[in-house]
């Protein structure tokens, strides 16, 4: 890691399995720009447990969130790859953050209202609200200079800033304020049975996303069942929602223009369309997918090479903490 290079974090929660839309939208474009950075890349389970669970599931799904980044082209021996439980600075800095943080600021988070009224009230856990801050204390742990995620989570980078800034005027200059320009991210991809919502690990229909590990045969059935639209046939000029994502998730596996898209899929019928979507996609998975499979059958080395990234920046965030307790008068040994 290079110290004359920004220092860039970002992460992905490990609750379900990665799908295209991950992959395309964010999870490849950190494996384009992490030799242009200092990168540190996250797998952000303290996240996933604001709402409940199963343990054993939980520690499955981190392993397999792990092998899934380097598997994808994250390069352990460049970029910091480690689990946020593994460094308890995440917390310890949340909790004095969340002590000045005015609860307005959180109340006003459009993921809380979003997820809270899809619960009773009292059994919504304190953790949906302050996340948030959580995710603040990730960023600034490591004073990262620049956070490569999509406009979806711009509000969340905003709040970082909000947070950096205030701290900064209550104690002193001490955290270094994250750029609220992003670097350019992939394509934002649509579910495949509601094209109008970004694809989600969290929805419950089974032909909604495409997962990063997916067997070639399913791919198949679920491209086949995505919605298109009342014509036979591609129409730029009055195609749907369902076309263009489809055309949006081959022309981010090729990087095709947009002028040899059109020369190529105008006037293609549907069927001749999800086929060519099919197996783009599944020819770009399957090499993914085979160094997935090499990384969970040795947990042993998987395990080795998470402590190793996290021993190389634990000093960071210590260094950090520290800090920010002798800033705010706490006790520093």
């Amino acid at each position: 890691m290079s110290e004359s290079k920004p220092r860039i974090f970002s992460g992905m929660q490990p609750t379900g399995t990665l799908h295209i839309g991950n992959y395309l939208g964010a999870l490849r474009n950190w494996t384009q720009i992490q030799y242009d950075y200092e990168p540190i890349f996250c797998v952000v389970d303290l996240h996933a447990i604001t709402l409940y669970q199963d343990p054993a599931e939980l520690r499955e799904a981190i392993d397999r969130t792990a092998a899934l980044y380097i598997a994808a082209g994250i390069d352990p021996e460049h970029s910091a790859v480690f689990v946020q439980s593994q460094i308890a600075g995440h917390v310890e800095l949340s909790w004095i953050f969340t002590c000045c943080t005015p609860l307005g600021w959180l109340n006003r988070m459009t993921q809380f209202k979003a997820k809270s009224e899809k619960q009773k009230q009292e059994s919504v856990g304190t953790g949906l609200l302050a996340y948030p801050v959580l995710m603040a204390a990730d960023i600034l742990l490591y004073q990262a200079k620049i956070v490569p995620v999509g406009e979806d989570q711009s509000q969340h980078l905003e709040l970082t800033r909000n947070i950096a800034e205030r701290f900064n005027h209550l104690y002193g200059d001490t955290f270094v304020v994250p750029e609220t320009r992003l670097p350019a991210v992939g394509a934002r991809i649509m579910g495949l049975d509601d094209p109008t919502q970004k694809m989600s690990k969290s929805s419950e229909n089974p032909n909604h996303a495409v997962s990063m590990l997916e067997a070639p045969s399913r791919i198949k059935k679920l491209f086949g069942r995505a919605v298109t639209d009342s014509n036979p046939a591609v129409d730029y000029e009055t195609m749907g929602d369902g076309v263009k994502n489809l055309l949006a998730i081959y022309q981010a596996f090729s990087g095709d223009a947009n002028d040899r898209m059109r020369a190529e899929f105008e006037g293609m019928r549907y069927g001749d369309l999800k086929k060519r979507v099919t197996e783009i996609t599944v020819a770009k998975l399957e090499p993914i997918q085979a160094k997935y499979h090499e990384l969970m059958a040795d947990r042993g080395e998987l395990h080795a090479l998470l402590a190793r990234s996290a021993d190389r920046i634990r000093p960071w965030a210590e260094e950090t903490v520290q800090l920010a307790k002798r800033r705010t008068g706490l006790f520093v040994n």
